[in-house]
């Protein structure tokens, strides 16, 4: 669904974008800090952005600081500081202040570009260097001296280490040894591995984690462990994924009963091998969620498990959490059971699989005759289901999103659409459904728990977007305190369907949208228009799905005491917000590999012509996407034969002499010009 993320829109989100900084942090501020007597000084974590001024979140103060480029000092981004607030918020900007000393380093080694400089007048060896940080965050190179250069080439990807902070106030490099020379660019893997490592995120388990992801792959599926579940093994049970798919978290059951149906999402009990404290739980909590790259996976557990005892393999007896739903024949439910439970998967099937079962293909359905009048039924209640979900106001913004396809050589073949079809409507129908019904069980109990929630957008992201729509004569109603409702934002998009404007409409939309988050607070998801909703069941791949486990089962199992409860409403914030961070973490590492790859792929494209729509206007450029999704950018300086400025108001840019205008949504034909993988960018000039 579109709506578990966003982010504000508008022409001032573009140009803090290519900051680095998002708008959220540069809101209006109509509170002040608050009052002390001496110096206000609090302790935040540092945001760096590309130009070298930053922000600090400083949760005492209620808002983010702003940091000046000469009150940086030697912080780098990510680091934990004390600053000095210089400045109290006014007239809508943010409070100022000056990093006064860094608590804890975020990190001490940097993944970048050596850039060789001169070569010794005596020996005619390189006499020193600069690693050029990958990660925009890092806005100073680091020096490096010959003998620590470990012998890196012009041109190589290495890691540093950072042996001296510099001092932006005082105009000092940072300086550092090179401990990795990944290799050249272009060397396959190393454009992804070198992203990998600039993200910092784990790759290797530690020993220990692996020993006890062994122990757990060889100990099985246990009479012991079977002792009070529910026996679901004869229950006709099915995974459906994707045809890369490897591990299998979720799978579903649906029999007619009543003049309704009983409907199964059965979950891996992935709790039963991840206990809470162990080695492998601390591994798990560290990354957080599994990261999907073109060529790779960084998986959250060790593949032993998400591939194997975890994984909910064919004709293999599984340990799983059910979620057992009565519903009528409208698709509403009227009861539901969570169990501890036993399956044995019957059919391991595809999406493509599926669909083509569903569009009437007669071999297919010959060969799994058993099942298609299964699969016939789940079309139907998941019909029923998503009818009723968007009757509420769910919002689904059914985004185009890139396949990226490589050859064996790990280099882009070929930039497609990835294909959404009927099949993984139904699933996604049956595992929002099931999130939905096990979140409002523990929100009635009040239980400690942890949610996924998306707050309403906010006044200003609407206001533009309802600005900007009636540019092609469309109209959002907007109640006195500014707020719109889900079932609004619904209508228009329904009402730009197969339009021009569509494309551009929905992505505006969505960049409206707050971002969904976790929380120990049931506060509802605007997007699905859901009271209550959680993850459930992806315990494989992310974290707060496997804590809810271990909360529910102690709750079935009846030992969750009073003791548990405090511990768990101890512990639950820290594992949300930690949550958040690698969710975060993970959607930047796999945006920016995609581009990475994008960008490779239009290597080999220059001078081609493609027909575009413009997706973003800035005082610097346009942005224009074509309809595999690949995105580059017009320069304005291209643009020769005038002086182009930024309309912020239409979103557009206008030639100060000739009038000629670029905006949102237009149409364009453009020409491939530049593909630079060092600097992941991709050039067009428009064509005619």
């Amino acid at each position: 669904m579109g709506t578990e993320s966003g982010g504000h829109f508008g022409m001032k989100k573009d140009r803090m974008k290519k900051n680095g900084i998002k708008k959220d942090r540069i809101k209006k501020n109509k509170s002040h800090v608050k009052k002390k007597t001496g110096p206000l000084k609090y302790k935040g974590t540092f945001s760096a952005s590309p130009s070298g001024f930053g922000f600090v979140r400083a949760e005492e103060a209620g808002e983010d600081v702003f940091i000046p480029v000469d009150s940086v000092h030697s912080a780098m981004h990510g680091d934990m500081v004390e600053i000095r607030v210089t400045k109290k918020a006014h007239g809508g900007k943010s409070a100022e202040g000056e990093i006064q000393r860094v608590i804890e380093r975020a990190t001490d080694t940097v993944v970048g570009t050596f850039e060789a400089g001169s070569p010794s007048r005596r020996t005619g060896d390189i006499a020193y260097g600069f690693v050029i940080p990958d990660n925009k965050h890092y806005t100073d190179d680091i020096f490096v001296s010959r003998e620590r250069s470990k012998g890196a080439r012009d041109g190589d990807k290495v890691v540093v280490r950072i042996t001296e902070y510099g001092n932006k106030s005082r105009k000092r490099k940072s300086e550092g040894i090179i401990t990795e020379i990944l290799g050249d660019i272009d060397t396959p893997g190393v454009d992804i591995t070198s992203l990998v490592r600039s993200y910092g995120l784990p790759e290797a388990f530690s020993k220990e984690a692996k020993a006890e992801a062994s122990a757990a792959a060889a100990a099985g599926v246990t009479e012991e462990t079977l002792a009070g579940r529910k026996d679901l093994r004869d229950l006709l049970t099915m995974t459906i994924d994707g045809d890369d798919s490897k591990d299998f978290d979720d799978a579903v059951s649906l029999k007619r009963k009543n003049g309704g149906w009983e409907l199964g999402v059965h979950i891996a009990d992935v709790s039963e091998y991840v206990k809470e404290g162990s080695e492998l739980d601390r591994e798990a909590l560290k990354r957080g969620t599994s990261v999907y790259l073109p060529d790779r996976v960084i998986p959250m557990l060790p593949e032993i498990l998400s591939n194997g005892i975890c994984s909910l393999n064919p004709d293999e007896d599984r340990l799983t959490l059910s979620c057992i739903m009565s519903l009528d024949e409208k698709g509403r439910v009227k009861s539901s059971r969570i169990t501890e439970s036993v399956i044995r998967s019957r059919y391991r099937m595809t999406y493509r699989n599926v669909q083509k079962i569903l569009d009437g293909d007669e071999e297919l359905r010959e060969k799994y005759a058993r099942i298609v009048p299964v699969l016939t039924d789940m079309k139907e209640l998941s019909e029923l289901i998503r009818h009723r979900r968007v009757k509420h106001g769910a919002i689904d913004f059914d985004l185009p999103e890139a396949e990226i396809l490589l050859d064996e050589n790990g280099r882009t073949k070929d930039v497609r659409v990835h294909e959404r079809n009927e099949a993984t409507k139904l699933i996604e129908d049956f595992m929002l459904l099931a999130n939905e019904t096990v979140a409002g069980t523990f929100a009635d109990m009040g239980i400690p728990f942890i949610y996924r929630t998306h707050d309403k957008p906010d006044e200003e992201g609407i206001r533009e977007l309802a600005l900007f729509v009636t540019r092609f004569g469309y109209h959002i109603k907007q109640k006195k305190d500014g707020v719109t409702g889900s079932k609004e934002l619904q209508k228009l998009l329904t009402d730009t369907c197969d339009t021009d404007a569509e494309r551009i409409i929905r992505t505006l939309a969505l960049r409206s949208m707050a971002q969904a988050r976790y929380s120990t607070e049931c506060s509802g998801h605007f997007g699905l228009a859901m009271e209550y909703y959680t993850h459930f069941t992806s315990p494989i791949r992310r974290y707060p799905d496997l804590q809810i486990h271990r909360i529910i089962k102690e709750y079935l199992r009846l030992s969750l005491s009073d003791k548990r409860i405090s511990h768990y409403k101890e512990i639950l914030s820290g594992v949300a917000e930690r949550s958040c961070i690698t969710e975060r973490r993970a959607d930047d590492v796999e945006r920016e590999a995609d581009k990475l790859k994008m960008v490779e792929y239009m290597q080999s494209r220059i001078g081609n012509e493609y027909d575009g729509v413009i997706s973003g206007v800035t005082d610097w450029g346009i942005y224009v996407e074509l309809p595999n999704c690949i995105e580059g950018m017009v320069p304005l300086r291209s643009l020769t034969d005038d002086y182009y400025e930024l309309n912020e108001t239409e979103h557009k840019v206008v030639g100060r002499a000739s009038g000629i205008s670029y905006g949102l949504g237009e149409k364009l034909k453009v020409k491939v010009t530049r593909a630079d993988k060092l600097a992941c960018e991709i050039d067009f000039e428009i064509v005619g």
